[in-house]
């Protein structure tokens, strides 16, 4: 799963957990991430669990957001799904998150979600930049 991907589920917590994440950047305003379903991310009805993807779109988002911002840390607004289509074990999937819009502030994000050439999930988010000097310590 790389071909120029890097994967930044490195640290413990929730991704790294479930599998980890991998991005690469395609240009200034646009990134593609993805990952691959295994049992552990499915529900009862054998179908990736919503709650999975939402944290890939999330999580994958986010990671375009701190790229775009010299690495300062971004948080999570308001994010908005679309759940269009199942995929399940084995399946990878694969996101596209485009920079609509970038204020010294907030970065507002698109994404589409893919499995085997069909959009599984779309969504919009904002991200509120958190300035590294105006972190506590």
């Amino acid at each position: 799963m790389s071909d120029n991907f890097k994967q930044i589920s490195t640290k413990s917590g929730f991704m790294k957990h479930n599998g980890g994440l991998l991005i690469k950047k395609i240009s200034e305003s646009e990134f593609q991430f993805k990952t691959k379903i295994t049992q552990n991310h499915l529900n009862r009805a054998g179908i990736t669990h919503g709650g999975y993807i939402a944290s890939i779109i999330d999580a994958g988002c986010g990671s375009a957001a701190h790229s775009s911002v010299e690495n300062n840390p971004c948080v999570t607004i308001a994010l908005d799904i679309k759940f269009i289509t199942p995929t399940k074990e084995r399946d990878e999937i694969f996101g596209t998150a485009t920079i609509s819009k970038k204020t010294k502030s907030m970065i507002f994000l698109v994404c589409d979600l893919e499995c085997n050439g069909k959009i599984i999930a779309t969504a919009s988010g904002v991200w509120k930049i958190l300035r590294n000097k105006s972190l506590p310590k």
